[in-house]
């Protein structure tokens, strides 16, 4: 007897499910958006990058700009001099504005492949090796590591100028890079419980 082939895969949708399916392209203008954001920082980037080469090479006026974009406080009644303190707080600025672009980077291109269309990268010398195996509850681990990266980076400019910062903003600071730490680690288990089970093979008695 012939098995019954089932309904064909290729058979169109009715109009609403049709309707409802092609509205996952009202997302497009939000990565292209993220898109123009990330454009921002790489030009942020640039600026600040152009103002720490200046600020080495003896520009003042640069020097001023680093100190006023990072908080550096300086002692008092002292002009701020350029040092060590300040060229690690404006290095982790620029790492900052990195790991951002690289979490804008894993929404978007994710973000895309999982809820709007794929991309069909296979076989590309430049595919993510994440990407082969994202979905949804992947994206979620992922974005939970980089934004406690992210948070790690500023917690680390914070303690550094921990000066310019009140004991209470110290603090919150410490408290909400913890309730990021917990909220990644509870993602990650919940993931693991619902995730099923590989089927070993079982030896037979």
């Amino acid at each position: 007897m012939q098995k019954d082939p089932g309904p064909s895969r290729s058979s169109p949708l009715r109009p609403l499910p049709s309707l409802i399916f092609a509205s996952r392209w009202l997302q497009l203008p939000l990565y292209l958006g993220l898109i123009a954001a990330q454009a921002v920082y790489v030009v942020h980037f640039l600026v600040e990058l152009w103002h720490l080469v200046s600020a080495a090479a003896g520009s003042q006026a640069a020097l001023q700009q680093l100190v006023s974009s990072i908080g550096y406080k300086a002692p008092a009644g002292e002009l701020p001099a350029f040092n060590e303190t300040i060229i690690m707080l404006v290095v982790l600025a620029l790492i900052d504005v990195v790991m951002i672009s690289n979490l804008l980077i894993m929404v978007i291109v994710g973000g895309y492949e999982t809820f709007v269309s794929r991309m069909n990268l296979e076989g590309h010398p430049d595919q993510p090796e994440w990407l082969s195996h994202v979905n949804a509850s992947v994206l979620k681990v992922k974005l939970g590591t980089a934004i406690i990266g992210i948070s790690s980076i500023h917690l680390l400019k914070t303690f550094i100028n921990a000066d310019a910062y009140s004991e209470k903003v110290l603090i919150a600071q410490t408290a909400i890079h913890i309730t990021f730490l917990l909220s990644a680690l509870a993602i990650a288990l919940t993931d693991r419980v619902m995730a099923p089970a590989p089927h070993g093979n079982r030896e037979e008695l």
